[in-house]
C-alpha cells in the first residue's frame, strides 16, 4: 500500500494530523525562503530568516517521515497516538517560536536578554526534550516489537530511528553548549560552539526518511526479500559511515568542506553508495511493473 493510500484509508487520526501539520511547516519554510530571497536578506547569523526556513523545511519533512515510518510499527493505538501527538505538538511549537523570533529580529536560542525571550528559549529547550523522549519511545518500540513483516523494512525503520536519535542528541549537545556559553556572558561564542555541530545534526536528521523509503521502494521490485535485505544493509552501512565521518569532523572542529583528503574520500564514498542504493532500487521498479502486467494478462487469458 503506497503512503497516499495509507494516509487516506488506513491512517489513524494522529497520523493524519501529523501529515497535515508537517505539510504546513514545510510550506512555511518555503514561504520564508521566498521572502528571504525577495528581500535580499542575509542567510547568515542568528537573526536571519534562514532559521525559519531551515526549521520549517526540516521539521515538516521529519514530522511526516516519522509519522509514516512509525505507522508500520505494531504499537497500541493509545501509545502511538500519545507519542506521535507529542512529537507533532513539539515540532509545531519549535517552528512557530523560531519563526516568531526571526520576524522580531532577535535570536531564538540562547537569548536571555528579557523575561519573554528567556521564556521562548526555555520553551524551545523543553520542546526539544519532548521530541527526544518521543523518539526514544518510538525507537524502543521498533527494537522490541515485531514491526513490519518484511525484515528489510524493519531494519530500515530501526536504523532510521537510531540515527534520528543521534541527530536529536547532537541538537541537545548544541543547546547545552550554547546555554553554558551564553550564561557565562559569551553570547557570540554560544552560536559559534553550537553551530559547529550543525553538519552532523543535519546529516543524521533525515535517515528516518531515506532508509525506510529505500526499503519501501524495494517492495515494488521483483527481487526476493533476501536480495532486498542486502541492499538495505548496504544503505544502512553507508549511512552509518557517513554519519560517523561527519560526526568526527563536527566534534573535532573540522570543516566538512575543508576536511583532509581521507575523510573527504570516505564520506564521498559513503554518500555515493547510499545514493546508489536508491538508484538501484528505482531501476528495479519498471521490470516489476512489466512483470505484474504480464502476470495479470496471463491470468485473464486463462
Amino acid at each position: 500500500m503506497n503512503p497516499f493510500t495509507r494516509f487516506r484509508y488506513a491512517g489513524r487520526r494522529a497520523e493524519r494530523i501529523a501529515y497535515a501539520v508537517g505539510a504546513v511547516l514545510f510550506v512555511s519554510g518555503l514561504a520564508h525562503a521566498v521572502v528571504l530571497i525577495a528581500t535580499g536578506g542575509s542567510w547568515l547569523g542568528p537573526l536571519s530568516l534562514r532559521k525559519a526556513v531551515t526549521f520549517g523545511l526540516s521539521f515538516g519533512l521529519t514530522l511526516a517521515s516519522v509519522a509514516w515510518a512509525t505507522s508500520f510499527l505494531t504499537l497500541r493505538p493509545r501509545v502511538r497516538s500519545a507519542l506521535l501527538g507529542a512529537f507533532t505538538a513539539a515540532s509545531l511549537t519549535e517552528v512557530v517560536l523560531v519563526s516568531m523570533q526571526a520576524w522580531r529580529g532577535v535570536p531564538s536560542h540562547f537569548d536571555f536578554e528579557t523575561p519573554f525571550d528567556t521564556a521562548v528559549s526555555m520553551t524551545l529547550a523543553a520542546g526539544g526534550a519532548v521530541i527526544i523522549l518521543t523518539a526514544v519511545g518510538f525507537t524502543a518500540a521498533a527494537l522490541v516489537e515485531p514491526g513490519p513483516d518484511a525484515p528489510s523494512l524493519r531494519l530500515a525503520i530501526r536504523a532510521g530511528l537510531v540515527v534520528l536519535l543521534v541527530a536529536l542528541a547532537t541538537g541537545a549537545v548544541m543547546i547545552g553548549r550554547g546555554v553554558v556559553a551564553s550564561r557565562s556572558g559569551h553570547p557570540q561564542l554560544a552560536y559559534t560552539t553550537a553551530g559547529s555541530l550543525k553538519p552532523l545534526h543535519a546529516v543524521a536528521m533525515h535517515a528516518i526518511l531515506v532508509l525506510p523509503a529505500l526499503a519501501w521502494l524495494l517492495r515494488f521490485t521483483p527481487w526476493p526479500e533476501a536480495h532486498r535485505m542486502r541492499v538495505v544493509r548496504l544503505a544502512v552501512a553507508a549511512d552509518a559511515v557517513l554519519t560517523a565521518v561527519i560526526g568526527f569532523e563536527s566534534f573535532t572542529g573540522i570543516d566538512p568542506l575543508a576536511a583532509p583528503l581521507p575523510l573527504t574520500a570516505l564520506s564521498a564514498l559513503a554518500a555515493v553508495a547510499l545514493a546508489g542504493t536508491g538508484v538501484y532500487a528505482l531501476s528495479g521498479i519498471e521490470p516489476a511493473v512489466r512483470f505484474a502486467r504480464v502476470t495479470h494478462g496471463k491470468a485473464r487469458g486463462r
